[in-house]
Formats: structure tokens, C-alpha cells, sequence
């Protein structure tokens, strides 16, 4: 009967957590969000809904675990080794910067060393749950920003297991000295062995539990690596999650990485909301009540001081000014992982009550004003780069002469896949065109590829009068970010009212809002991809090519209105194509000893010609020959594929079943 006061606090806590993460949901904000106002709402300090604080200790150490753990299987440290120069760089830049300016900031406020360094540790972390959630429903992890923030959250991420070994080193030991090496060393080892040892036993286990094909059982063997995991590090005196994170990066990087993930994403969110909602109910609101001016001050500070730092550390590798605004106030809340590191620092008495109150107070408020900064990122960066009197673009004579001479030429904005390609047509057709593009790498590989690619942010209105945007014939967007897509559709068209204005984009629901902003074409990938099936599917059953094309043609002249007006009726290609595919069938008919159509071509069988079906393929001897020609002999053995109406295929089942006549 002792689980059943948990049990209830469980049934509350879901309760209250399901309006809330609803009217978050309304609201267009982060349901990590609604998870902080429910436990803050039902803890003890507030509604008093979970009374008992041991309950909430235990909700929070399972919710550490489970979170990080799912967070370690998403970690992929094969991404971090592609992202390389950018992730160690840039991450190791923010985080360093941010250690020491918070640090400086806490001993001038009267703090001692190690009470500041806990701090600097702890606000350096920003929430990868967060940021990746906003940035993927606006479309921004792959704009120059996005990826930015996700190679510097995965190097925070990285940097939790030293983190995690480090603060009880910080707080030193009653043993003294040699204790505290004892203890370091040991730390390491066990580390070191549990990530060794995992390398080679858990590829090795899941190899064979796979084997057995039992879905359920894979399942709970990667549940119970990462709990035994959990188990390991806290029966040496590390912390329950570092196990679980540790176990979840293990998994990750073997080949059963990406099932073991998605087995796990069904519990995320839920897992995610265990952790938020423990997070809250730990919030003294009263405390907040008592001191509202230094709980919003410190959020302040927090918020301008991570902004500065993650900018400084952006234009450091050479990104935009723009990209660098938009970065650091992506960066600017406090992470997940700073609460569970603040929690080992209550435990290892580097924070008193009052520190871990105020921590957790102006922590939930960053998290608060996150979505808001995110939103207004855009806004802001281009507000302050209108003020200054140089655009940002890297400029030489030489360019400037030759895009001066320019005319009727082509704007790329992007030299990514897309723009590439669309250079290497144009220079093959010998029409001008000038190539902006705001990632600095990729403009040195490009120069050393002999391609003039200017530095640039070729969405914005100066950069665009800069390489002649009102000389221009056609403005070619060829970025990933929706939002930057946007800013530069609305700029090109501003500045050249009659330029053929060209965007690619993912979604089609996507198309009105960029024709609107002054679009002549929008290129949709979903769309396009949806085409080349269809497309492939009707030349599997035989219908001719053009027909194919007719059809497509008609959908590209549709405006794409078919997929895009959902519950609005069927547009005349939808019908067009509904007709067709409900008059399909098909039927494989074996040649079998004695038929009469062994030894026959094709051309003297004229099935299409005398059934009205396509004969799309024959199998012979366990391989397929597709739409054979007319000398094609058939022989004994083969199964033959046709395609038709129910008519069709019984007419032309008796060409291969009764005797044909012989044409002259």
C-alpha cells in the first residue's frame, strides 16, 4: 500500500497537466511550459495538490533518468564528428565564455568561488528540448542560425558527463585531499569501463535479442540497459542520470541505435513531462513572492549575459551578424540539464536552499521567455542591422565591377544542393548570374572551386541592391528556412516589381503564403516528390509516358490546388486520376506446357491491340523484364503481368489459353 500515495500524485499530476499543456498548445508556446506552470500549480508551495516533498524528490529522479536517457539515444556522436570545427569550436567558445562571465558577475554580487563557478556551470546550458522544438514548428533548424544553435547544444549536451564528474570534485571532501582523488579516479574508471564495456556488450546483447524477432523483448532490453546503467553509477556515488545518459549514447552509436529510438519516442514526451512537472513542483513560490525583484533581476541578467556570450561566440567562427543576434538569443534560456545539475549541487551543499531557489525561479522564467525570443529574433536582428550603414557582405572591386556590368542576370540566393545545381546550368547556358550565399566555408570551398560566390545575406534588401536585384531577370531562392524564404521573397519583390521571383520550399501549404509575398513560382519538395511517385507507380502498371506526363502537367497547372485544398472538393486532375487508377486491375497469367502462345513474339500476339491490356512485364526464371518489345518470344514458364479493366484482362487471358492466329 505505499505505492499509493504516489500513485495519486501521479493521477493529479496528469490531471492538471492535460488543460494546461492544451491552453499551451492554443497559445502557440512550448508544452515544456505547460509542464513547469502544472508542477508549479499542484506542488507544495502553491495549491498544496502534492503535499508530501519526498514524493516529488522521487518523481524528479525518475524523470532525470528517463529524460536523459532518451536524450543520449537521440545524441548521435557521429553527427558531432561531421559537425567537427563548428561543434567544438563555437560550443567550446559559449561555454567558456559564459563560465567566466557569469562567475565574474557572481563574486562582484558577494559570492564566494566555488559558489560562483557552480553558477557559471549551471547558466551555460541551454535547453536542446526547448530550442529544437520552437526552431523545427518555424522551419529554422536548417537555416544559417539553426544550425548554428544545434552544433553548440551538442557540444553542451557533450559536456554533461564532465560536468556531472566535476562538481563533486568542486566540492571538495572532509577526508581532504586524498579522498577527493580517490574519488575522482574512481569516477573516471568507472565511467571509462562502463563506456568501454558498453561499446563491445550491448551491440553484442541486442545483436541477440534481435535475433529473436520479438518486438517486446527488444523493447525491455533497451529499457534495461539503460536502467541497469542508471543502477551501476549510483552503486559507486555518481548520479542515477549520468548512467542513463551514458547508456542512451551507447545505444545510440550502435547499429541498433535508430530502433531503440524509435521505441522510446512513444514515452519522450512523456518522460519529458515527468521531468518539467517535477521541476515545478520543486519551486518555492513563496520565495519567489518574497523576493519578485531579485528573481526578475537575475533572469535579466541571465538572459543579456548568455545572449552576449553565444553572439561572441558565433561571429568567432565567422557567421553574420544577423545569425549571430539570432543565435545568441536562441541560446539565451537556461537547459534541462542545468536543473539536474543544480540538484547534485543542493546535495553536495554548493548551493543552500536560497541560491537553489532563486536559481530555480529565474531558470523557469528564461524558459518562459524562450518562445518569445525566438519569435522576435528575426524581427530584432533586422532592426538592428537597418541602423548600420554597411550591409553584411564581404566586398571587393572585382566583384563589385563585374556585378556593376551585370544585367537580365540571375540572383542565387544559397549555393547549398539546389543553388549548385541551378549555377552549373546557367554558367553551361553562358547566362549571368551572381551567387550569395552566408555561410563563410562554404564560400572558401566555393572560390577554390573557381565559382565566384559573394558573402552575403541574400534575403535581406541592401545585399539584394548591392548585386543588382532591380537589374535582375529572375531572384532565385534556393534556402532551406522558411523564414528566411520569406524575408527575402518580400525584399526581392519590393525592390524589382517585374523579376521572376522563384522560392523552393518543404510543404505545399507553404505555396499561397510565399505567392503572396510576391512569389512568381514556388517549388514545394513534398509536391515534387509526391509527382515522381505517382509517376513511377503508373509506369509499373504500363501507362503510357504520355499520358504521365499529361497528367503531371495538369497537376503542376492545378497550382498544386489538389493537394493543397484539402476537404474542398476533387479538382479535375484529382478526378482525371481517379478514374484511371479505379479502372486499373491486374492479373499474372502462367505459360504453361501446350499453350498456344509459346514460341510467339509479342508483335505477333498484339495483346494490346487485340484485349485492349498492357502487357507490363514478364517473369522468367525468377527475374523480371520489364515492358519487353515487340520480338520478346514467349516460352513455357513465364508468367506474364497485364494491366486493364476486368474486360480487358479476361479477353487477353484467352490469346494465352486458346489458339491465335497467325498474322501476316
Amino acid at each position: 500500500m505505499h505505492g499509493i500515495p504516489l500513485l495519486r500524485d501521479l493521477v493529479v499530476l496528469v490531471a492538471v497537466a492535460i488543460p494546461v499543456v492544451l491552453l499551451m498548445h492554443r497559445l502557440r508556446l512550448p508544452t515544456i511550459i505547460g509542464f513547469l506552470v502544472s508542477g508549479v500549480a499542484v506542488g507544495p508551495s502553491a495549491l498544496g495538490l502534492v503535499r508530501q516533498v519526498e514524493n516529488v524528490s522521487v518523481l524528479a529522479e525518475i524523470g532525470v533518468v528517463l529524460l536523459l536517457f532518451s536524450i543520449g539515444l537521440e545524441l548521435s556522436l557521429s553527427r558531432v564528428i561531421r559537425m567537427g570545427r563548428l561543434v567544438l569550436m563555437a560550443g567550446a567558445l559559449q561555454m567558456t565564455l559564459t563560465v567566466i562571465a557569469v562567475g565574474v558577475v557572481a563574486m562582484i554580487a558577494g559570492e564566494g568561488p566555488r559558489h560562483a563557478a557552480v553558477w557559471g556551470i549551471l547558466v551555460a546550458l541551454s535547453s536542446t528540448a526547448v530550442v529544437l522544438k520552437l526552431y523545427q514548428e518555424r522551419g529554422e533548424l536548417d537555416a544559417a542560425h539553426g544550425r548554428v544553435v544545434v552544433a553548440i547544444l551538442l557540444f553542451q549536451d557533450l559536456c554533461v558527463v564532465p560536468l556531472m564528474l566535476f562538481l563533486p570534485l568542486l566540492a571538495g571532501d572532509a577526508g581532504g585531499p586524498v579522498t577527493t582523488l580517490t574519488r575522482t579516479l574512481m569516477s573516471i574508471v568507472v565511467v571509462t569501463v562502463l563506456v568501454g564495456a558498453g561499446r563491445w556488450i550491448v551491440p553484442w546483447t541486442l545483436a541477440r535479442v534481435a535475433s529473436v524477432r520479438v518486438q517486446e523483448l527488444f523493447t525491455l532490453s533497451v529499457v534495461g540497459i539503460g536502467l541497469g546503467a542508471a543502477f551501476v553509477t549510483s552503486a559507486f556515488g555518481l548520479s542515477l542520470a549520468l548512467g542513463a545518459f551514458l547508456a542512451g549514447l551507447i545505444i545510440a552509436e550502435s547499429e541498433y541505435g535508430l530502433q531503440a529510438l524509435s521505441d522510446m519516442l512513444p514515452f519522450r514526451d512523456a518522460f519529458t513531462g515527468i521531468f518539467f512537472t517535477s521541476v515545478g513542483m520543486l519551486l518555492d513560490v513563496r520565495y519567489v513572492a518574497r523576493h519578485p525583484l531579485m528573481v526578475l533581476g537575475v533572469t535579466l541578467g541571465l538572459l543579456l549575459l548568455k545572449f552576449i556570450c553565444g553572439y561572441g561566440a558565433v561571429r568567432f567562427v565567422r557567421r553574420s551578424t544577423r545569425v549571430g543576434i539570432m543565435s545568441g538569443l536562441g541560446l539565451a534560456q537556461i537547459g534541462e540539464f542545468s536543473f539536474v545539475l543544480a540538484s547534485s549541487a543542493l546535495a553536495l551543499s554548493l548551493f543552500d536552499a536560497d541560491r537553489y531557489q532563486l536559481f530555480l525561479g529565474s531558470s523557469v522564467l528564461t524558459m518562459v521567455a524562450a518562445p518569445f525570443l525566438v519569435r522576435a529574433a528575426d524581427s530584432l536582428s533586422e532592426w538592428y542591422l537597418s541602423r548600420r550603414a554597411a550591409p553584411t557582405m564581404e566586398w571587393s572591386t572585382r566583384e563589385a565591377r563585374a556585378i556593376g556590368l551585370h544585367k537580365e542576370h540571375v540572383i542565387i540566393v544559397g549555393y547549398g544542393l539546389n543553388g549548385r545545381n541551378l549555377a552549373r546550368a546557367l554558367r553551361g547556358a553562358n547566362i549571368p548570374y551572381v551567387v550569395l550565399e552566408e555561410n563563410a566555408q562554404v564560400v572558401r570551398r566555393a572560390r577554390m572551386e573557381r565559382e565566384d560566390v559573394v558573402f552575403g545575406d541574400g534575403t535581406r534588401a541592401e545585399v539584394l541592391h548591392r548585386v543588382g536585384a532591380e537589374r535582375a531577370r529572375a531572384i532565385v531562392f534556393a534556402i532551406a528556412s522558411l523564414g528566411e524564404t520569406r524575408r527575402g521573397v518580400s525584399n526581392a519583390r519590393r525592390l524589382n516589381t517585374t523579376a521572376q521571383v522563384i522560392a523552393r520550399t518543404r510543404y505545399v501549404k507553404e505555396v499561397e503564403e510565399l505567392k503572396q509575398l510576391g512569389a512568381n513560382s514556388v517549388v514545394p519538395e513534398e509536391f515534387e516528390t509526391s509527382i515522381e511517385l505517382f509517376t513511377r507507380v503508373l509506369e509499373l502498371y504500363g501507362v503510357r509516358s504520355l499520358e504521365i506526363r499529361r497528367l503531371a502537367s495538369e497537376l503542376r497547372r492545378d497550382m498544386y490546388s489538389f493537394l493543397r485544398d484539402v476537404g474542398a472538393g476533387p479538382s479535375r486532375t484529382q478526378t482525371s486520376l481517379t478514374r484511371l487508377t479505379a479502372q486499373l486491375e491486374f492479373d499474372d497469367i502462367a505459360i504453361r506446357v501446350g499453350s498456344p502462345a509459346t514460341g510467339m513474339t509479342l508483335g505477333e500476339l498484339k495483346v494490346r491491340a487485340r484485349s485492349g491490356a498492357h502487357l507490363v512485364a514478364v517473369l522468367r526464371a525468377g527475374q523480371a523484364v520489364y515492358a519487353p518489345d515487340d520480338a520478346f518470344v514467349i516460352e513455357e514458364g513465364d508468367r506474364v503481368v497485364l494491366v486493364g479493366d476486368s474486360e480487358a484482362l479476361k479477353r487477353a487471358a484467352e490469346l494465352f489459353l486458346r489458339q491465335v492466329p497467325a498474322t501476316r
